[in-house]
């Protein structure tokens, strides 16, 4: 007997099997199309391949974990967050969904912003006005394409449309509608307030429910599609960041996680809906019902060091199979060359703009510090360092809001690095935990299945039973010191950089 987790990601979905111990017993993946870009900082997807992507992931991972659909005792969903899939009264999709990433909504956002204020949306929805969030999407396709809106008579998020061709049934979770703008994060539903403000029917919108909570039981079209038993029941699950956290055990109080990927997240989970007055740090439903969490983002995290190898090369290696990841080890291994601190040498990882804690679109990266005396390892280090400087920047917010941050987990490619573990550990100031595996959100959607299949009574007890920390590593106090002045030298660049904007 297992659980499936689904993760409907930007790249493809990835399915993966749990067994009733936790370990994971088979993963398949569908690579999605490249998402469309029909102008600069636009990025749409066809929600029609996502469906496509993940009938072929679960039947992959079905045939690898040879398993028979009765095996199977529920499915759980997560995916990528704030996206827009708009369909008509016949369920027809009326256009290709807007992701996630696609920046087109500025004047929307700042209109919003002036119409309800900024202070009235956080008291509002816990969240400011941001570009890639659903709302101000939908009142693009509003201003921008009257005809195709006046079709619109139902939005969901891009997990909860395989759901609908899974089940039949719209429904989300909590913490995936805390990505929309829509919702009132405290209170854990629609925010009748906002929505009267803006014009939009709550009709449109799915149900919600908590993340292991049953929303519904494969359809027998969905179990045709997919070689799933019809009946089988599907979970809520989770957006990617909270499924993801599930998997990683971040589900109480003190415990974050930070992960590097293309983007940086430092996660923690909260008790209580925690606001930050500025909007700096995002505050959303955890998909643990009853908890909450708040989240820091950086945009060029593991990006800044992809840059850095495809500008200045990963020094002599051979290629073929493996060689991106040999190129990231020869790096890392260049960087621990050079002393903690980087003799001073700085980088402000702004390469896509940033986030936490500045809500700037326009910042920009440097490089700065540099002397004669400086040389390869020194630059690489500081890029480690910078990126590292900046996910600590949402620690700082979190002190400054009362968010405990008593374990620190790490997750994605800088839990991968021997080197950039022990900068984290020196620069953070506390141990860090490595984990035995991480699955993603997948596996955090198949732990949330198993709470609602029953196999575990509620998602602290399968996080206990499933996730296992592999290893700590400690700040070693010296580098912790270095680390610390030049964090503080860190926290000065975005103003030196971006004096108006800083103002």
């Amino acid at each position: 007997m297992a659980v499936l987790g689904l993760d409907v990601g930007t790249g493809g979905s990835r399915a993966v099997l749990v067994d009733e111990d936790g370990s994971v017993t088979a993963t398949a993946t569908e690579a999605h199309a490249a998402f469309d870009s029909p102008r600069t900082g636009w990025a749409e997807q066809h929600p029609g391949d996502w469906w496509r992507a993940s009938r072929a992931a679960i039947r992959a991972v079905l045939a690898a974990g040879a398993m028979s659909p009765g095996d199977i005792r529920a499915v759980g969903l997560s995916g990528q967050m704030h996206g827009a899939v708009l369909l008509d009264a016949a369920g027809e999709v009326v256009r290709p969904a807007l992701i996630w990433c696609d920046q087109r909504t500025d004047a929307q956002c700042r209109r919003l912003t002036d119409q309800v204020g900024a202070a009235r949306l956080i008291e509002l929805v816990a969240n400011p006005a941001l570009t890639g969030f659903t709302l101000p999407k939908l009142l693009w396709v509003r201003d921008e394409e009257p005809a195709r809106w006046e079709r619109v008579r139902t939005v969901l998020l891009p997990k909860d449309y395989v759901r609908w061709r899974l089940t039949g049934e719209r429904a989300t979770d909590a913490a995936d509608a805390s990505g929309t703008l829509l919702f009132d994060v405290a209170g854990r539903r629609w925010s009748s307030t906002l929505l009267s403000h803006v014009g939009i029917d709550a009709a449109a919108l799915p149900a919600v429910h908590e993340g292991p909570e049953v929303t519904g039981r494969l359809a027998p079209a969905g179990a045709e599609a997919t070689g799933l038993l019809a009946g089988t029941p599907v979970v809520a699950g989770g957006g990617d960041q909270a499924a993801g956290a599930v998997g990683m055990g971040i589900v109480r109080p003190g415990a974050v996680s930070a992960t590097i990927g293309t983007s940086g997240v430092v996660f923690a989970a909260t008790d209580r809906p925690a606001r930050d007055p500025r909007g700096r740090v995002h505050t959303f439903c955890h998909a643990v019902p009853g908890r909450w969490h708040v989240m820091g983002v950086t945009q060029g995290a593991g990006l800044s060091l992809r840059w850095l190898r495809d500008t200045i090369g990963a020094g002599a290696g051979a290629g073929g199979p493996g060689a991106a990841e040999d190129a990231y080890d020869r790096l890392c291994a260049e960087a621990a060359e050079a002393p903690p601190g980087a003799d001073g040498v700085l980088w402000a990882p702004y390469l896509m703009g940033e986030r936490t804690p500045h809500l700037d679109p326009e910042a920009r990266a440097a490089l700065v510090g540099l002397s004669a005396a400086h040389g390869r390892a020194h630059v690489i280090r500081a890029v480690l360092e910078g990126v590292a400087f900046s996910l600590r920047d949402s620690l700082t917010i979190f002190d400054e809001m009362g968010v405990p941050a008593t374990r620190i987990r790490l997750g994605g490619g800088g839990a991968r690095s021997l080197l950039w573990r022990r900068i984290q550990a020196d620069v953070y100031g506390q141990p860090v935990d490595v984990l035995a595996a991480e699955e993603g959100a997948a596996y955090g959607a198949a732990l949330l299945a198993g709470v609602g299949a029953g196999i575990w009574g509620s998602v602290d007890e399968a996080c206990a039973a499933a996730v296992r920390v592999a290893g700590t590593v400690a700040p070693e106090p010296g580098a912790m010191e270095t680390l610390d002045r030049q964090y503080r030298r860190f926290r000065t660049l975005y103003g030196a950089l971006h004096p108006q904007a800083a103002a």
